[in-house]
């Protein structure tokens, strides 16, 4: 199965604070498809599928269109800019990468000292931000100024390709996610269901969970459903008892992460829902990390949430790697969660 509006959604550019052009396309999806949709002042884009009762309640599908990234923090005299990290990023997996830089997504390598003109022992110490480098074709400060400002985004220049039973690119965090959303809302189609459903794709999740608290004041659900990408782990070099997740074992639930336990009636009704339609499932074994359910857990008076997650290798890094059979296996159980409406509470 190709997955032609994924490689569209993960190949634009969006870091944290610069999400418009992922919201620009998704708006353009969901067009008539809606009862309702609009934009709140930090960059949510929220959409309404009406059900049938005036007082139905409420149930609220969350992706972050956010992705990890760079960010200019100066310009050299030689016409090559700094960077900081938006989000987690190993500044290990940046050397030798190509980028684009600014809204005009000028291209640029990240640049750092060649290999023979080290010394032995600074060849296994990881880079400092401030020793890397993104080289536009500049030749002084003055000629990059003129096309490059401190405080542009910078963004991973990777291809979506699909190799075999897996899809490579970036931004699967969290694409996956906002992808399995919009497959929701075409599955729903003219259905009409007995409560309404709020589809929410939020900003920078990656820099402190900052849009699903705004969103969620706005909508005010009585539960939520968070569709993220999360850690594989499946590496050769890393040791079994310390993986997340593992390709190919299904979507993985969540029972715990950083900073929340999630809802144990949600978790069963979750995990039931897919033994019942006979969908692989995993659990994520490892609690690092956290999603968007947290700050719901502390907005309001509190809502509710389930986790279903895409395992998703190299994550935080300008190539990862997802099994298709897993993600479309996602996209199944959040179609039966969504229309069954079981996650709501009686």
């Amino acid at each position: 199965m190709k997955f032609e509006l994924l490689k569209e959604l993960t190949e634009l550019p969006g870091i944290s604070g610069f999400e418009e052009p992922v919201a620009d396309f998704i708006e353009k999806q969901i067009k008539g498809k809606v009862d309702k949709y609009w934009r709140d002042n930090v960059g949510n884009l929220i959409a309404l599928k009406k059900g049938k009762a005036s007082s139905a309640k409420k149930l609220m599908l969350l992706a972050h269109m956010d992705e990890v990234g760079l960010m200019v923090t100066k310009i050299n005299k030689d016409g090559s800019v700094g960077i900081t990290r938006v989000g987690g990023v190993d500044p290990r997996v940046l050397i030798g990468k190509k980028v684009s830089v600014g809204k005009d997504l000028l291209k640029g390598v990240i640049g750092f000292k060649a290999v023979h003109l080290q010394k032995d022992e600074s060849l296994l110490k990881t880079p400092a931000y401030s020793d890397l480098s993104v080289y536009m074709g500049f030749n002084s400060k003055e000629e990059a100024s003129k096309k490059v400002k401190v405080g542009d985004p910078v963004y991973f220049n990777t291809l979506y390709e699909e190799v075999g039973q897996y899809a490579l690119g970036k931004a699967f965090d969290d694409r996956s996610g906002c992808f399995v959303l919009l497959e929701v809302l075409k599955a729903l189609g003219d259905m009409s269901l007995e409560h309404d459903v709020y589809f929410s794709w939020v900003v920078q999740e990656e820099v402190g969970l900052r849009g699903s608290g705004v969103a969620a004041s706005q909508i005010q659900p009585d539960a939520a459903i968070v569709f993220e990408n999360t850690t594989a782990g499946d590496n050769p070099e890393i040791p079994e008892n310390r993986w997340a997740t593992k390709l190919g074992q299904g979507p993985a639930l969540t029972f715990a992460h950083g900073g929340l336990v999630l809802n144990k009636r949600i978790f069963e009704t979750i995990k039931a829902t897919a033994e019942s339609n006979a969908i692989s499932y995993q659990y994520k074994a490892r609690l690092a990390g956290g999603t968007d359910a947290a700050r719901l857990a502390r907005t309001l008076s509190g809502i509710p949430s389930g986790v279903i997650s895409t395992p998703s290798r190299y994550i935080h890094s300008p190539v990862s790697m997802i099994d298709t059979r897993d993600f479309s296996a996602v996209i199944e159980l959040a179609k039966i969660l969504v229309i069954e409406g079981k996650v709501l509470p009686e």
